[in-house]
């Protein structure tokens, strides 16, 4: 289990490191959009290029960031159900989810987007807008950010397994890994059980 852990722990720095960039592109695509807004409004003048950079931008941060969310747990879970389960379960749930669901979604969506990359890359392929620009960078992000993804699926179906195995924690149940809801309804649980309490 050790190798295996150790590359779970390279996947998860790259995805992080890779997530963290992503934040600063969230910045310039605010920036951008603003200017543009501006631009727009105080001298009647745009650029088609800077609104695409703006589309490549938000696309980079929404596909390269998504390995990064799967690392952090901020993907969509229902929280009440998976609240009430045991952590086992939980934790096989996860994994089965990983093995059977993301890695074949991730796998035909390579599949399917990288022949887009490769043509846009080899024609030369560019916007038709005028002032547009070249497209093979943002068809490069789809199949980079399914990579990322699979490989953080890889990653967390590691650290599910070890901890069935008594290998590792349980990442589920870390104050990090909960989600902002899962740590309301944690919350109102407490006041609801100390109210209770107070009344016997």
């Amino acid at each position: 289990m050790g190798p295996l852990l150790n590359a779970s722990k390279t996947i998860d720095a790259i995805n992080a490191k890779v997530g963290k960039f992503t934040t600063w592109l969230i910045l310039a695509t605010t920036l951008i959009s603003a200017g543009n807004a501006i631009v727009r409004k105080s001298f009647d003048m745009s650029s088609n290029a800077l609104l695409e950079v703006q589309w490549y931008l938000f696309a980079a941060v929404f596909m390269l960031g998504a390995g990064y969310g799967l690392l952090k747990n901020t993907h969509v879970r229902i929280d009440f159900i998976s609240s009430k389960l045991s952590h086992r379960t939980r934790n096989w749930i996860d994994a089965l989810g990983f093995i059977f669901v993301l890695t074949p979604f991730c796998l035909i969506s390579i599949y399917l987007s990288w022949p887009m990359f490769t043509q846009a890359l080899m024609s030369g392929e560019m916007s038709q807008n005028a002032g547009g620009l070249i497209r093979w960078p943002v068809f490069a992000i789809i199949p980079v950010g399914f990579i990322l993804l699979m490989l953080q699926g890889f990653s967390e179906t590691i650290k599910r397994f070890a901890f069935l195995n008594g290998h590792g924690p349980d990442v589920l149940n870390s104050e990090d890994a909960k989600s902002d809801d899962q740590k309301k309804l944690e919350e109102l649980e407490a006041q609801t059980a100390r109210m209770l309490a107070g009344e016997k």
